[in-house]
């Protein structure tokens, strides 16, 4: 498909239902039986497909392509949910939303889903109240992120995977398909398993991330004093600091590690 002229008019099927109050910016495309309702914004240059809804307070970046069939925005699955407050999905620049993806609202007053920028969300996935993606994540076919859920930038998560609420994945981790996560992923790592279980160190990721290769060497070192020492997480973490040379990448593991509630798979 060519892509829209970002300066152009917006672009509305005559099938498509547009709200009055609905905001498209330039370059826009609306395809037939769309439904954007009131509330919604639309950044410059992006593509809303066929049958796609948009509905409550939905913010949505430039240069997005959202395909057919993606619900975004409705009220989240959620017990305590309070029809009528004020909560809605933030969306970043750049994503790619595949056919049939579904991502909730906040089920908290004046609360947000929140997703980054150059995110791709594969077809049929599932984006809960609550969650907050980052940049570069790459959600495959069918996994499901329930509420609460935070995953940081250049994470993998494989097809069919299922995350528990208020669970974290880390950086550049990668959780392998039909994993079962209900414990924090650390960073760079790889998770695999019902229920996942740490299997080493996302080495493919941290090189196509042209992580250093001495940088490597020190995770896996951390890799092995956190899961084959024996040691306790919090004396694992003490060792890994007195032991390893400083780098952003092992201060942002030991933080992540140290800050987790549900503990690290």
């Amino acid at each position: 498909m060519e892509r829209p002229n970002d300066e152009a008019p917006p672009e509305v099927h005559p099938t498509a239902i547009v709200h009055p109050k609905a905001e498209l910016a330039s370059g826009t495309r609306v395809a037939p039986y769309a439904i954007v309702g009131d509330g919604v914004r639309v950044g410059r240059g992006t593509e809303i497909g066929a049958h796609v809804v948009l509905e409550g307070l939905v913010e949505i970046g430039e240069r997005c392509r959202i395909f057919p069939g993606a619900v975004i925005g409705t009220p989240p699955q959620d017990l305590k949910y309070v029809e009528g407050i004020r909560s809605g999905v933030r969306i970043g620049d750049g994503n790619v939303i595949r056919e049939y993806a579904t991502i909730h609202r906040s089920s908290l007053e004046e609360g947000w889903t929140e997703i980054g920028h150059g995110n791709f969300l594969m077809a049929a996935s599932h984006i809960a109240h609550d969650c907050k993606i980052g940049n570069g994540v790459i959600i495959t076919n069918y996994a499901g992120l329930t509420g609460f859920v935070e995953v940081e930038d250049r994470a993998v998560i494989s097809g069919l995977t299922g995350i528990h609420q208020f669970t974290r994945i880390g950086a550049l981790a990668y959780v392998g398909g039909c994993s079962k996560v209900v414990q924090d992923v650390p960073p760079y790592l790889i998770a695999d398993g019902n229920p996942a279980q740490a299997r080493g160190v996302n080495v493919v990721g941290l090189r196509r991330a042209n992580i250093p290769a001495e940088v490597r060497q020190d995770l896996q070192r951390a890799f092995k004093i956190l899961y084959r020492s024996g040691l306790s997480t919090p004396h694992a973490l003490e060792r890994i600091r007195a032991e390893l040379p400083p780098s952003e990448q092992i201060a942002h593991l030991v933080g992540f590690i140290a800050a987790s509630k549900r503990g690290i798979c």
